[in-house]
């Protein structure tokens, strides 16, 4: 998809796309502009087809020589950045059903209400990526699909604009890409997507980057570190555990060390406390945390952000077998915690009881945690939100404001003191699932703030009801694997 610029001339392309608003003046104000009178005709198709400019509608104009089509925007007059995600969004979905190659856009028809040209250009191209997204390795080419294949985007701009939109098309452009590799981890089937395929996929990124190294630990050196609540969920699988340690460093001193640690369960069957079949259907999702980890690190070297960031993943199978854990056993994780295993099928909390500690160990200040961790969340935000809890003001503001600007829906949720008691154990220092029904995704966070420092800042992002799309999110985020957060820790990492 090649990126032309031009500054004058008449707009020569297959398809000129136009945002409009949801104002019948304007959109008849528009046309006019666009070489179209006001013809009967052209008023009474847009009666028929009840165009109003409404969100998601599109009105198509075919001429000899181009097609425009409108795209409707809504009542807003100031278009957002994730205003614009969607309706390159659209864009793509009309190419679903119109066989171009060749697109153009005005600049000016874009930026209304909104001049931020770099946005612009960075969320355009990521609306157009991410929504022709396919997972389709595994499929038959479908003969009577029409393929979009974008060959040029042709952007009509002034020409001291040309340098902030191509930067902002840039750096979309890496956004896309690294969301897309954290889609594909999500979307391979369990038997492919084991523990030793996530690592060398983290392998993979470290090679290709200059400044990602990367230390796989096996069995036998997460035993010396003393991780037993992890290998005790490891134990009913025959595949092998991974602990993953990615780290960047960037150039010169860095600003700040932080971890981002994501749940690596590559398959969840719930253990012994088995999941019915309706609830393992999608469980090879639970590793879209680790996901979201190893599609950040693929941008980091080019990006460059001015951190020290750390990509931790726990990863493991919960099977049940012979050997799995049992309900009722009690682990220790690494800093010496007992931990009670009440239920089998909350063991992603256990892993990741070790997975925080070592990124303590490893002299870090500031966590953030992605995880597929509660079904509670979704009961409570839906599939559209993730769950967010921290323990530090700061650090919820800056979530808040990236996730919005990614368009990366998050809600912040409380770390209730009052539930604290639910996790408690008779026999353990804790045990891994609350005495309460209730405030389930609460207990959860409460869980891993245990194994957190005070002096820690931390957040925890629970994904479960956003990391695998069962319909369309929005425009540009298809049926499957989200890759979610992968956009929004980036520009949040890329601020520092």
């Amino acid at each position: 998809m090649e990126l032309i610029l031009k500054t004058k001339g008449d707009v020569q392309a297959s398809a000129l796309f136009v945002p409009v608003l949801e104002e019948r003046l304007a959109i008849l104000k528009l046309l006019k502009s666009l070489g179209y009178e006001e013809e009967e005709a052209l008023i009474d198709r847009l009666n028929r087809e009840n165009f109003q400019g409404k969100k998601g509608q599109s009105f198509i104009l075919i001429s000899a020589a181009k097609v425009v089509v409108l795209l409707g925007s809504g009542q807003q007059k100031t278009l957002s950045v994730d205003n614009w995600r969607e309706l390159a969004g659209q864009i793509v979905a009309y190419l679903k059903t119109y066989s171009v190659r060749d697109i153009s856009l005005v600049a000016s028809h874009w930026l209304r209400g909104n001049q931020d040209i770099k946005h612009l250009g960075q969320s355009l191209v990521e609306g157009l990526m991410l929504a022709n997204y396919q997972f389709n390795k595994y499929k038959q080419d479908d003969k009577n699909q029409i393929k979009v294949d974008i060959k040029t985007v042709s952007v009509y701009l002034s020409a001291r604009e040309k340098i902030s939109f191509t930067k902002g098309w840039e750096y979309g452009q890496l956004l896309a890409h690294a969301t897309i590799l954290a889609r594909d981890l999500v979307n391979e089937p369990a038997s492919i997507m084991t523990p030793s395929f996530l690592a060398k996929e983290a392998i993979k990124v470290a090679g290709a980057s200059r400044r990602v190294k990367v230390n796989i630990l096996e069995k036998a050196d997460v035993k010396k570190l003393g991780m037993e609540a992890f290998m005790a969920i490891d134990r009913g699988s025959n595949e092998p555990l991974k602990f993953i340690h990615l780290v960047y460093k960037p150039k010169g001193k860095a600003k700040d060390k932080i971890a981002i640690v994501g749940k690596g369960i590559t398959f969840d069957s719930g253990g012994l406390n088995i999941k019915p079949w309706e609830g393992m259907q999608q469980m090879k999702n639970d590793m879209s945390g680790a996901a979201t980890v190893i599609g950040l690190f693929s941008a980091l070297d080019k990006i460059q952000p001015k951190v020290e960031i750390h990509g931790i993943i726990a990863a493991c199978e919960n099977m049940p077998s012979g050997t799995a854990i049992k309900p009722g056993d009690v682990v220790f994780n690494m800093d010496g915690k007992s931990i009670e295993i009440a239920h089998t099928d909350a063991e992603g909390r256990v892993t990741m009881a070790d997975a925080l500690s070592y990124a303590q160990k490893q002299g870090i200040k500031k966590i953030v945690d992605v995880a597929t961790l509660t079904g509670a969340v979704v009961y409570a935000l839906g599939p559209n939100y993730a769950g967010l809890f921290a323990n530090n003001k700061k650090l919820t503001d800056s979530l808040l404001k990236y996730s919005e600007l990614a368009g990366e829906k998050i809600w912040p949720l409380p770390l209730a003191e009052e539930y604290r008691d639910f996790n408690k154990s008779k026999i353990a220092d804790i045990r891994n699932i609350a005495s309460s029904k209730l405030g389930g995704a609460i207990t959860a966070a409460l869980f891993l703030q245990d194994f957190i420092k005070p002096d820690v800042a931390w957040a925890h992002l629970d994904i479960a009801g956003v990391s695998y799309a069962e319909e369309p999110l929005n425009s540009y985020t298809p049926i499957g694997g989200v890759g979610f957060g992968v956009r929004a820790l980036l520009e949040w990492l890329a601020d520092f």
